[in-house]
Order: structure tokens, then C-alpha cells, then sequence
């Protein structure tokens, strides 16, 4: 099946869940949207339905579009060989989503990670809880509007850029050819 079949026949199947279809072109995968109401529901039609058997859940992802947090779902089918992607928009103020880890167990994880950085919370997730940092961090970094504080727990939250640090490596380096020795790393206290 095309994407384009994949979305019709997901429009005639849940013609109020299902719109706004966009076909892939270049890198750009083909996508429609669904109703966050009806995730599960689609999602399980996709799994078990003969014609698009999408037996693997490739990826699930979060994206800030400033006004709504969106889920991403690459879907793949290895028996017949054909991925479609389908994204789930949730209001900013109120980012709930219904769990996917009942269709895909994968979506366990992926969900977690998704929770942790942009704060969308997953409702029936089995175990929703940070997955890549602490359980008292503040704030949700992949959000547009997230401001880093300046230490977590007594520890600078802050680094140098490498790109802030090659001057600095780059004259101790060239000093260190002159003496003729090997670049060696820079000096401990750079600023």
C-alpha cells in the first residue's frame, strides 16, 4: 500500500479521528494527523488490520510547534515492506496523550523519553516516570520555552563550548610543537 492508501483507508475507517494528510517529498515522510481521543483505537487498527499489518512501532517522538506538543509514530510492516507515519497533536497547557505501550511494547520507553524532555504525559502508560534524568529535575529541556537553571543540586548546570575552548587548545598546541613535543590537552584552568 501507498501512504496515500494508508491514509484513506484510515479516513474511511475513522472519518472523525483522521485529517490533514501530507505526502512525503525528498527526506520527508508522507503523514496525517489522528485524535489524540482515538490513538489507541487507530493505532490497533493499523497493528491487526490484513492490508496494513504494522507489526513494529520504529519510533515515537515529541516535537514543540510552540502552540501544541506533537507525538510522532513511525510505523513500520515487515510483511509487506511499507512504513506511514502518523502524528497526534496535544494542547500545550494539557499535554495528555492516551499510551500506545498496549499496541507496542516499545512505546514503553519511547514514551518515557518523550515525557522526560517535553513533558507530554501519557495516560494508561504502565509506568510513567523520567527515564534519562533525575526524578526531581525541573522542566522538560526540548520545550521552546525551557531555560536551563544554573546548578542542579549544588552543580553547575553550565559548560564551555568547544568552540569557546580551541583558541585556547590551539595556542597551548602550537607552543607545545614549538618545544617540540605532540599536542598535548590543554591546560586545566582556561578562563
Amino acid at each position: 500500500m501507498t501512504p496515500k492508501d494508508i491514509f484513506e483507508r484510515l479516513q474511511t475507517k475513522f472519518p472523525d479521528a483522521i485529517s490533514a494528510y501530507t505526502e512525503g517529498e525528498g527526506v520527508k515522510d508522507a503523514f496525517c494527523k489522528a485524535a489524540a481521543a482515538r490513538i489507541v483505537e487507530i493505532m490497533t487498527f493499523l497493528r491487526d488490520d490484513p492490508q496494513s499489518r504494522f507489526d513494529f512501532l520504529q519510533s515515537l517522538s515529541g516535537v514543540d510547534n510552540k502552540e501544541v506538543l506533537t507525538t510522532v509514530y513511525h510505523l513500520w510492516s515487515y510483511p509487506h515492506r511499507h512504513s506511514f507515519v502518523v502524528k497526534c497533536d496535544v494542547p500545550r497547557d494539557e499535554p495528555v496523550c492516551p499510551s500506545v505501550a498496549g499496541v507496542w511494547s516499545t512505546a514503553d520507553w519511547l514514551e518515557r523519553e518523550s515525557y522526560d524532555l517535553l513533558g507530554i504525559r501519557y495516560s494508561g502508560h504502565p509506568d510513567l516516570r523520567r527515564i534519562m534524568l533525575p526524578d526531581d529535575w525541573e522542566g522538560h529541556p526540548l520545550r521552546k520555552d525551557y531555560k536551563e537553571k544554573d546548578a542542579y543540586r549544588g552543580m553547575p548546570t553550565t559548560r564551555y563550548s568547544p568552540l569557546e575552548l580551541l583558541p585556547i587548545y590551539d595556542a597551548h598546541a602550537v607552543e607545545q610543537l614549538k618545544q617540540g613535543g605532540a599536542p598535548a590537552t590543554p591546560p586545566a584552568e582556561t578562563k
